[in-house]
């Protein structure tokens, strides 16, 4: 078999680089790559774009002439045709993500939206229910307040902020928590209710709707992307497994170079 590069003693051929990649655990990354190569060949910059984005790599680096430049490419063994897909990857790749899902972000947004609305509550957790009640009634009636209480009384570290939680996403809490939360008004205090090993007391103290600003429309598009990509690298490994049987789901757990916030469910244990 030809080799196709030597290392050393150690010669690669054709037959075994995709064992030498998965082995070293870089042929996610390899075939991530090339699905952003191909995703953003079609993406073209005026002048002005590129001009701006040379400019900033050229600070970046601290270049000050073409000696520079030539200089630094040698030193990382690539030519001028690499050096321009890499410097204008991730505006290209902007491009390719608003021009691809740009007009869906309304609708992806009324679709998310349940879960980005941002909540501040009060919240006390306990193990006896006879305690979580008498609570729940001194919090009613006025005689303590629900931060007094909570500061003495609850086993989670909300106790330290006497039970304030938030502003947090009300798709980061427990669910069964953030159902509750959805659906009442601020202010209103919930009486105690079972939810794995604890009993909680809650109480809504604002609702901070999402808003389809342009941080959120960055995070959304992100979003898409990420989705996206994720399926382009299932499929993507899943024929190099068909090729190479000994390939396992690599695609697993792969952490995209761009990837986004990810929206989080806590657990029981874990409710705020």
């Amino acid at each position: 078999m030809t080799p196709i590069l030597q290392v050393g003693s150690q010669i690669i051929t054709k037959t075994n680089i995709i064992p030498l990649l998965k082995q070293y655990g870089i042929l996610p990354q390899l075939v991530q790559e090339i699905v952003v190569e191909s995703a953003v060949s079609n993406i073209t910059l005026s002048q002005e774009e590129v001009a701006q984005i040379y400019k900033q790599f050229y600070q970046q680096q601290q270049l000050n002439s073409d000696a520079d430049l030539e200089a630094w490419l040698q030193a990382r063994g690539i030519d001028r045709k690499q050096l321009d897909y890499q410097v204008t990857r991730n505006v290209k790749l902007e491009s390719f993500k608003k021009a691809t899902w740009g007009d869906k972000l309304q609708s992806y947004f009324v679709q998310r939206k349940a879960k980005l609305d941002r909540v501040v509550y009060s919240l006390i957790r306990v193990k006896d229910i006879c305690i979580a009640q008498e609570l729940y009634f001194r919090i009613q009636e006025g005689e303590q307040s629900f931060s007094e209480l909570a500061r003495e009384y609850s086993d989670g570290p909300e106790a330290q902020t006497g039970g304030i939680l938030g502003p947090v996403e009300l798709g980061v809490p427990h669910p069964v928590l953030a159902k509750m939360l959805s659906s009442v008004q601020p202010g209103q205090l919930l009486p105690p209710t079972p939810l794995g090993d604890w009993i909680v007391i809650l109480r809504l103290e604002k609702f901070l709707p999402a808003q389809l600003d342009e941080a959120t429309k960055q995070r959304l598009l992100n979003e898409l992307y990420e989705n996206w990509l994720q399926t382009q690298l299932k499929e993507c490994m899943q024929n190099i497994k068909d090729d190479f049987p000994d390939i396992q789901d690599e695609h697993k757990g792969i952490k995209s170079l761009d990837s986004a916030s990810r929206v989080v469910n806590a657990d029981a244990n874990n409710l705020s």
